[in-house]
């Protein structure tokens, strides 16, 4: 039916328009809905020291990303004996928080990445999967009963892998660890004796306790009592599902004598982070209200002083920031500046300015016969070698030009005598 002249007004148009605009809209985000959960969350903040799974939306890439560049020119002549002598010396169990939805979606990009250097690997679940490995415990999946899983994981460590490890350290799936750096923070530590190292927190536990997303570690005596005599009497742990992990965690410990220990380093900066990077480097992203503030135990900084050169967790880190950690952290290098690991027995200082940094490893392992005391001076030996080859080479080249150019003078000399010589006799036969 045809409209009436003139009452298609402005009215009418201004609603077309408006619709077409929605519809454009609507088809763009359907369109675009799958892409868009790839991207990362920058300016999540949690609203609670208790979050967990505000990351679980967010997928990874379908493939791995894997770095084919071990044997090139770029690695040649690194030198990973250290650590690799602390992996043998500071055994460490990591224990991933997941659930059966985040197995594709989060924990396989924690075995991809960082998960890869633990001496022993797991993912705690309710469902069986193999090629993780993740363990089918008998709880309930939600946030409302984490601590009953975190009960029944630390259970099953304890019972199955108690003498694999040395160290028992437990993580979300949305947690990045750079393991050599717990390894060198806990080289000089005794598992033996009922330790407890974290993101220490205040509030709700005398001495503190440790923050669940940043990830805390179990020393082997820590552990046997938190299961033998913390789960196994009723007056020291909490028996129900409910409660935040990691406090019920810290009130359990400390009714068995394992108290929260201070991880910071030498410059009072933090080593365990319950945020991504961005968030503790860049002031003033955190808003002053919220609680974070208020919960640390020791003051807390921002900026160029928040975090160790050697900080060991990020907590919040979706599968494709780990992806974009693991390059900045092994792979990246500034040409020009290497760094060289010198293993001596004597204390140095970590401020040296030159090329070379000295770190100091466990007695123990100065000590282990053939270790890398004798590899690094001989690496640096022989880049002392080549260096001083290249100078050489450098030297004879210059020297061969001199002398050539030498040559050439003498004989532009002895040309110029022979034509005065020919312009003299043909001056006299003349």
């Amino acid at each position: 039916m045809p409209f009436p002249a003139g009452s298609f007004g402005k009215a009418h148009i201004s609603t077309f328009a408006v619709g077409i605009l929605f519809g454009l809209s609507v088809s763009y985000l359907i369109k675009f809905s799958e892409k868009s959960i790839y991207f990362t969350p920058a300016s999540f903040i949690p609203d609670s020291p208790h979050s967990h799974g505000e990351n679980d939306d967010l997928k990874g890439p379908e493939n791995f990303v894997s770095w084919t560049d071990a044997h090139s020119h770029s690695h040649t002549h690194e030198n990973n004996s250290v650590a690799k002598q602390l992996e043998r010396q500071v055994r460490v169990l990591c224990w991933v928080m997941t659930n059966p939805k985040n197995h594709q979606t989060k924990a396989r990009h924690v075995k991809a990445t960082w998960g890869q250097r633990c001496n022993v690997l797991l993912f705690m679940s309710s469902k069986k999967n193999g090629e993780l490995p993740a363990i089918a415990l008998k709880v309930q999946e939600g946030r409302n009963h984490l601590w009953a899983k975190t009960k029944e994981g630390f259970k099953y460590v304890y019972e199955h892998h108690f003498n694999d490890a040395d160290w028992f350290m437990k993580l979300d799936d949305d947690s990045y660890m750079i393991v050599e750096n717990l390894r060198y923070f806990l080289r000089d530590k005794n598992p033996n004796e009922p330790l407890y190292y974290g993101r220490r927190f205040k509030k709700m536990v005398e001495k503190g306790y440790m923050s669940g997303g940043a990830g805390y570690v179990l020393s082997k005596e820590a552990l046997r009592r938190f299961v033998t005599r913390g789960l196994g009497e009723e007056q020291h742990c909490r028996k129900d599902d409910g409660g935040a992990e990691d406090v019920e965690v810290g009130k359990c410990l400390s009714k068995v004598g394992v108290y929260a220990q201070d991880t910071r380093d030498e410059l009072g900066r933090e080593r365990f982070h319950p945020f991504i990077p961005e968030h503790h480097l860049i002031p003033d992203i955190l808003p002053k209200t919220m609680w974070y503030w208020s919960y640390n135990y020791y003051p807390t900084k921002q900026g160029q002083e928040c975090c160790s050169d050697y900080a060991i967790t990020f907590h919040y880190v979706p599968p494709n920031m780990m992806y974009v950690l693991e390059y900045l952290i092994y792979h990246l290098k500034p040409y020009g500046i290497n760094t060289i690991q010198v293993v001596e027995s004597d204390k140095k200082s970590e401020n040296n300015e030159s090329m070379v940094s000295s770190t100091k490893p466990p007695e123990s392992v100065v000590q282990d016969a053939g270790f890398e005391k004798q590899d690094s001076r001989k690496a640096v030996m022989e880049a002392e070698k080549k260096s001083n080859l290249l100078d050489k080479l450098r030297s004879e080249n210059e020297s061969s030009l001199v002398t050539k150019s030498k040559r050439l003078d003498q004989d532009n000399v002895v040309h110029e005598k022979d034509l005065e010589q020919d312009n003299m006799v043909e001056e006299i036969n003349s």
